[in-house]
């Protein structure tokens, strides 16, 4: 009797070992025809050294020379100067680096600054008018939202990027839009007051 496996005309190829290599080869050929999938389609590669990016970040143009593996969070805080948000988790679990791009936060230590070219960037930084804070800034100084600060900023931009969403948010809707970030001295209570406080933000 022939072996499982064996073929009546001598192809010894299990189905299950075809499809295994069938699937090895597939991805190969997809891996390998990438680069000229890409010539094909017009797209440029760039990197791995240092090209130019050009930013909006807080309606003024930023130029930079970074690798395109910068994340737009290095970009800001050693190129450009601007280091109100901070490196906390660093891998998009803490909050303390976002950031609102096109009206949506989004954690900057997990997104490429090459990626957001074109785009209207907001960080803390540019929050304050002079002397003047911003009405949720100035929420969070008065209702002592902070301890050691590390979060505040990102705690900041996440709330306004809520309130500019709903102006008058359920606390549902504050804790959804806050539950992205992190306080790690337990502040969350007097946060959540500072938000509910604040009225009649406007978009940008």
């Amino acid at each position: 009797m022939a072996p499982k496996d064996e073929k009546p005309d001598g192809f010894n190829v299990s189905r299950r070992n075809f499809l295994k290599s069938a699937g090895v080869a597939g991805l190969a050929a997809s891996v390998v025809g990438a680069p000229e999938a890409d010539a094909q389609a017009g797209v440029a590669a760039v990197g791995p050294g240092e090209v130019p990016v050009r930013l909006m970040v807080n309606g003024k143009r930023v130029d930079l020379m970074i690798e395109p593996r910068v994340t737009l969070l290095d970009a800001l805080r050693t190129r450009a100067d601007l280091t109100g948000n901070k490196r906390g988790c660093d891998r998009g679990a803490c909050g303390a680096c976002t950031m609102i791009v096109d009206g949506r936060a989004v954690y900057a230590c997990s997104t490429l600054a090459i990626e957001v070219q074109g785009k209207q960037i907001r960080n803390v930084d540019g929050l304050a008018s002079g002397a003047s804070l911003h009405p949720v800034q100035q929420a969070f100084v008065d209702k002592d939202a902070l301890m050691c600060g590390f979060c505040t900023p990102g705690f900041v931009m996440a709330s306004v990027a809520l309130l500019e969403k709903h102006p008058n948010p359920t606390p549902e809707q504050i804790k959804k839009g806050l539950d992205g970030n992190i306080c790690r001295c337990g502040t969350f209570s007097r946060i959540f007051e500072a938000v509910s406080s604040v009225k009649g933000v406007s978009r940008g």
